[in-house]
């Protein structure tokens, strides 16, 4: 059976979010929900969650960092940001902090549980806007990769993990590497994307399909 968690602050978005779960995933599925910060922290240090929609803006909090829980509990969750926030700086936090998806609620529940239905398959939940919004970022950023500069093998698997906000320490442990190995590919990485951020590196990460899994997963 399926445990979600639905983090929620408003009542009848908490029920919009509970039947759109269940129309996403129609097999046994246990939602638990929550409605504050502190709440959240406390299930997400309780239960592992195979699949979240988690609000950022809480009364007591941020839900980054419920995201950010979940995530240091479990690499193979699907944790989805589901929010009325659409600015870059909150598209940029969740997706470094290790969302698969960013979702605003302004959608019609059609397309949420559509989007839903295809995290199993490795597509990221994007709204389009947010979709659009990290196609101009890379206009802006991005930088012309020639043959030559391809990310090898072992630049993807670290950047795929990097990506859901993994620290080097914990690269590391996963891909049995010394600590200044993972800085080296790190570095590697960010001259060939012509980037300079963890939180850029997440878009890199999502745009290229590597964070719906990492190295080292069961």
């Amino acid at each position: 059976m399926m445990r979600a968690l639905i983090l929620e602050d408003l009542a009848e978005a908490r029920t919009w979010l509970h039947d759109i779960a269940q129309a996403s995933f129609p097999g046994p599925l246990q939602i638990d929900l929550a409605a504050t910060c502190q709440a959240g922290l406390s299930a997400a240090g309780q239960n592992d969650y195979d699949l979240a929609l988690i609000d950022l803006k809480l009364p007591d909090g941020s839900g980054i960092d419920v995201l950010r829980a979940l995530r240091t509990r479990s690499t193979r969750g699907l944790y989805v940001v589901t929010t009325v926030l659409g600015g870059d700086e909150n598209i940029v936090a969740a997706l470094s902090a290790g969302a698969d998806g960013y979702i605003l609620k302004e959608q019609p529940a059609e397309l949420v549980i559509l989007q839903l239905s295809q995290l199993s398959q490795g597509i990221p939940a994007l709204s389009p806007p947010v979709a659009r919004r990290i196609i101009e970022h890379f206009r802006r950023t991005g930088p012309a990769v020639g043959d030559e500069e391809v990310l090898t093998a072992r630049e993807r698997e670290v950047l795929a993990l990097i990506g859901r906000g993994m620290r080097n320490s914990d690269v590391s442990a996963l891909l049995g590497l010394s600590g200044n190995t993972v800085a080296t590919h790190i570095k590697s990485i960010y001259k060939k994307l012509g980037i300079s951020s963890r939180a850029e590196a997440a878009w890199h990460a999502t745009m290229l399909g590597l964070t719906s899994g990492v190295p080292g997963e069961c």
